[in-house]
């Protein structure tokens, strides 16, 4: 049987790893771009106002696009 070639196990002890699977928006040090897209994605995420739902007689009930912070992510 031919021996293979893999990789080291990841040692749990080792800090380096972790930084890398983290998503950039929870570190303190944000990119004015990356904290543009936050702001955006935060004022999007609201329900639609009661007048747009008296104007278009009740068809638009509710907003199609709104995101959970912990359910979906925004892949940023």
């Amino acid at each position: 049987m031919p021996v293979r070639d893999c990789p080291p196990p990841l040692d749990p002890f080792d800090d380096d790893s972790d930084e890398e699977n983290l998503p950039r928006s929870n570190f303190s040090h944000k990119s004015f771009r990356t904290k543009q897209k936050l702001a955006k994605a935060q004022k999007q995420n609201r329900p639609i106002p009661q007048w747009i739902r008296l104007r278009t007689g009740n068809t638009i009930r509710y907003n199609a696009k709104r995101r959970h912070w912990r359910k979906t992510r925004l892949g940023i």
